[in-house]
């Protein structure tokens, strides 16, 4: 099942019309590099979790236009016949390099760099920059619950508060990226290979005649693998004792139950009160797991508030990252052929942080040879020459005094070919691989970096050539203003 077979028309209308622009000005063959980048961190984080490459890959080998698409398009009567004969005979023939995916990243680096023809370029920006940005955000919003979590299983539970099916199984993909032990989404369960869990709602407990036949019943089909929900009457005076009769119940039949969920009420003083009805009743191994309206801040919170809580089932806030609904990421053009050459080109603003990085770029991140750890990252123009045998010092891009020199480093290029001229060279990861790299890109993070609550500032530096032509262009394109 591939979702990614017919999404030609995924893409916003004033690509088509700028395609049939190139077209009728015999420019859609000259090339062009697009950069594909965010200017901002989500949910005031430190650092950005890519995720979607592997649907990037879906889309653009299947990047195919059919008939029925075709034949809409003509019915707008906006392009000419030359134009659906172009679309008709489209393949991908452009080269994309991006880092791997499960790559922490932040602003202004080119997580996609993406080299083709104008057509074919203009075309692919919508569907990338959507599957990046939400897979992205996602996996960057569960990888701080989960450092909330502190060590803790977190369950991804979000499908039914999803914007759709899409967002609810590619969300849960990324949860998992993130750090997600687990999810409820059977469909991406299925398509991802990701471990599904899940057990009763309140509807079950009310459905039965009393809350101790509901949890015997739901033992009856479960031995071994019973978690009652407690919370559907009163937690602590019928949800918790009705547990534990049934438990001693399955103890007597050579079974041992599994725990307890919580999704109501204050579950710092449930769950400490809980818990402590557990071990008194001789079951200090059954489990407690809480839900209801959970993210990185509440967990913290109950973290401080020493709850016991062994595993957290969260929903609403992950799946929809709902104090930050979007992830800005932006696909700007740095270089345009003029006369058979690339030519830097660079985007003017009067906000200092829109000033795009002109030029045909490479990302290094830099690490400290003795403790692993990531220092900085620095962006070059990608004819330039490291040399790891000497000091590297780097400075920053607006406050040009404040340097850095690195003796004793080592230099990873973050950017790898995904396509080569329309030839897929990329090694595809399973999502299980990916989180594992997640989880070896955080542990390189010191963890000043990964602080929920005003994240110490990663440096990402230029070169001084890249500092230089960014400075060469934006005088070039100085306006002076008329007296």
């Amino acid at each position: 099942m591939n979702e990614m077979k017919h999404l030609s028309l995924l893409t916003d209308f004033y690509q088509l019309t700028m395609m049939n622009g190139y077209l009728q000005n015999d420019m859609m063959e000259e090339e062009v590099v697009f950069d594909l980048f965010f200017r901002e961190n989500p949910c005031h984080s430190g650092y950005t979790i890519i995720a979607g490459i592997e649907q990037v890959i879906d889309y653009i080998e299947n990047l195919k236009f059919h008939e029925e698409e075709l034949s809409y398009l003509a019915s707008l009567k906006t392009f000419g016949e030359d134009f659906i004969d172009a679309l008709r005979n489209f393949t991908f023939k452009g080269t994309i390099y991006g880092v791997e995916e499960g790559t922490v990243m932040f602003p202004h680096e080119p997580i996609l760099r993406v080299k083709g023809t104008c057509f074919e370029t203009q075309l692919i920006e919508t569907a990338l920059l959507n599957v990046m940005n939400h897979q992205s955000l996602i996996a960057t919003k569960a990888a701080r619950i989960v450092t909330a979590a502190k060590g803790d299983p977190v369950f991804e539970f979000g499908l039914r508060r999803a914007q759709g099916p899409d967002a609810g199984v590619y969300g849960a993909r990324a949860a998992v990226i993130g750090g997600c032990s687990s999810t409820s989404n059977v469909l991406a369960g299925m398509k991802f290979n990701l471990s599904v869990v899940g057990t009763q709602a309140h509807s079950w407990v009310q459905k039965f005649p009393s809350e101790v036949e509901a949890f015997r019943a739901y033992a009856k089909a479960y031995p071994d693998n019973c978690l009652l929900l407690v919370d559907t009457y009163n937690t602590l005076e019928t949800g918790v004792p009705n547990a534990i009769t049934v438990f001693r119940e399955l103890q007597a039949l050579g079974h041992e139950p599994k725990g307890i969920r919580i999704d109501s009420g204050d579950i710092a003083y449930l769950s400490k009160q809980a818990r402590k009805m557990l071990d008194e009743a001789g079951f200090p191994k059954v489990t407690i797991v809480a839900s209801s309206d959970l993210d990185e801040d509440t967990i913290s919170s109950l973290k401080d508030q020493h709850a016991r809580i062994d595993g957290w089932g969260v929903g609403t806030n992950l799946i929809t990252s709902k104090n930050c609904p979007a992830l800005g990421g932006v696909y700007k053009l740095s270089a345009a052929e003029e006369d058979g050459r690339l030519i830097p080109k660079i985007k003017i603003s009067n906000n200092p942080e829109k000033i795009t990085n002109p030029g045909f770029k490479d990302v290094y991140r830099i690490y400290d040879k003795k403790s692993g750890k990531a220092q900085a990252d620095l962006i070059t123009l990608a004819e330039e020459y490291l040399d790891e045998e000497k000091p590297l010092t780097i400075f920053h891009p607006i406050y040009t005094w404040k340097q850095t020199t690195f003796t004793e480093y080592r230099l990873k290029k973050l950017l790898i070919p995904i396509f080569v001229e329309g030839k897929l060279v990329y090694r595809r990861r399973t999502t299980q691989e990916v989180k594992d790299k997640v989880a070896r890109e955080l542990d390189s993070l010191w963890p000043e970096y990964k602080r929920l609550a005003r994240p110490q500032l990663y440096k990402v530096d230029l070169s001084e050539p890249l500092w230089q032509l960014k400075q060469d262009l934006v005088n070039e394109n100085k306006v002076t203003p008329k007296k």
